[in-house]
């Protein structure tokens, strides 16, 4: 669910030495009880996974507006958007801290216990909290059929979503995401008909409960498959509330890379014309193919990239990812700029015509972001604590080329430009930051006390 013009951020991964963790050194080398898949097969299930996830949020906003009226989708839009927000949030506390694990199978199973289990009591907790402002807004607006009714189905829901998602990220950090792969697939093919199902003109708050039932399935599965990688490990949970705690970090790079894409739009809003906001948001609409990419980069490449054991291997492979997300993303660009008016129109409507023109910007900004995120990866994996200032300076920087690049040119090419700029500036400030490491440092050599460390 990255923004498009922000690289995703990340955490300080557990030393890999063993009983560094507080486990007895026997037990953190204590052997996986399934095993490990072949790197390219992961590859794979971690791209296909990530596939899936963005296919049923798309699923899910389309069916919700079929079904709807549009006071009805207002509302659902209000609710799927705070439920967004609130995924991004655990993201970057939680699952940006696991996915950066290291260790035997014991303290990846503690890790991965711990994630899930303080993700099921913090979503249990803000859940409470949506589901009585919910009902004290039913109670005192337009009674459960509104706005009201739907937050307060959220927060009914927000446990069960939210930890079905929180399993990606255990499955990512045990390096099996064929298991995610399956408790998606299945989250996707339990929602799509439990959606279609509902008659015309339901209600928002009895589509998000039935769009948060249907992960039901899902999480149960994939609870399951979660066992036998958990069992007997302990759950920590004291460690996400201590001081120094790297998802803190994490939380507030998230907060800016959101912040600056809201201010973004905002920024178009007051300063450009209807038509110029239109066209941007359409031009970056038929690159969201690249995001899914990005995506699985950002959740699963860590724990490949921590397996290559040094700075130089880690930095060469990333580099050789980024230059390949480069050509990708120029060659879709390509691919979409030489699209036929007709294919365009049926993609876009009547937005095709402006946004066929920003199609080179937009490209390039894709093809630079694909390096800059493979940067921001290895930092993630090689100093995590490098990546913050990184992510606030260009993040801010990039509103900036592009609120500047409107008002230089006076149309949404020079926005489109001011943003590619500043991917590109952020790509070569991440990747330089790499080149500056120690020689010495390879992953996993930081404070058991910096990370959930189970």
């Amino acid at each position: 669910m990255t923004a498009p013009g922000g690289e995703p951020g990340a955490s300080d991964p557990i030393p890999d030495q063993p009983g560094a963790t507080g486990q007895p050194p026997a037990q953190a080398e204590s052997a996986d009880p399934v095993p490990a898949p072949r790197r390219s097969g992961a590859v794979v299930a971690s791209v296909l996974d990530q596939a899936a996830s963005s296919l049923t949020n798309i699923a899910v906003l389309v069916i919700a507006a079929r079904v709807s009226t549009a006071p009805g989708f207002a509302a659902f839009s209000m609710v799927y958007l705070t439920f967004t927000v609130l995924l991004g949030l655990n993201m970057a506390y939680v699952g940006q801290a696991v996915v950066l694990t290291r260790g035997g199978a014991a303290a990846t199973g503690a890790a991965c216990r711990s994630a899930v289990s303080f993700t099921a009591l913090a979503a249990t907790a803000a859940g409470v909290l949506l589901a009585l402002a919910g009902a004290a807004t039913a109670a005192v607006g337009e009674g459960w059929s509104g706005p009201g009714g739907a937050f307060l189905a959220l927060g009914l829901v927000l446990p069960l979503v939210l930890v079905q998602d929180a399993l990606r990220y255990a499955f990512s950090t045990l390096r099996r995401p064929g298991l995610a792969l399956a408790a998606d697939s299945l989250r996707l093919l339990c929602v799509v008909p439990a959606l279609l199902l509902q008659p015309q003109h339901t209600a928002p708050g009895l589509l998000v409960a039935v769009w948060g039932l249907s992960a039901v399935p899902a999480l149960l599965i994939g609870l399951r498959l979660l066992w036998p990688h958990v069992r007997g490990a302990r759950a920590d949970l004291r460690a996400y509330v201590r001081r120094g705690h790297l998802g803190q970090r994490f939380v507030v790079e998230f907060a800016v890379g959101n912040a600056s894409s809201q201010l973004a739009v905002l920024g178009l809003g007051l300063f450009a014309a209807p038509l110029a906001v239109g066209a941007l948001r359409g031009a970056t609409t038929l690159f969201g193919p690249l995001n899914v990419l990005f995506n699985s980069v950002n959740a699963f490449g860590p724990p490949l990239l921590g397996r290559l054991g040094g700075r130089r291997a880690t930095a060469r492979a990333a580099a050789v990812l980024g230059l390949l997300l480069c050509a990708v993303g120029l060659a879709w660009g390509l691919v979409l700029y030489t699209l036929p008016d007709g294919v365009g129109r049926g993609l876009l409507g009547d937005t095709w015509q402006s946004a066929a023109a920003l199609l080179p910007a937009t490209g390039a900004q894709y093809a630079v972001m694909g390096l800059g995120t493979c940067a921001l990866v290895t930092l993630r994996v090689l100093s995590p604590r490098a990546t913050l200032s990184v992510q606030v300076l260009f993040s801010l920087l990039s509103v900036a080329l592009m609120l500047g690049g409107y008002l230089l040119t006076g149309s949404a090419l020079g926005a489109a430009w001011g943003l590619a700029a500043g991917s590109a500036l952020k790509a070569v400030a991440a990747w330089t930051r790499v080149a500056r490491l120690p020689a010495a440092e390879r992953p996993g050599v930081t404070p058991a006390s910096a990370v959930p460390a189970g």
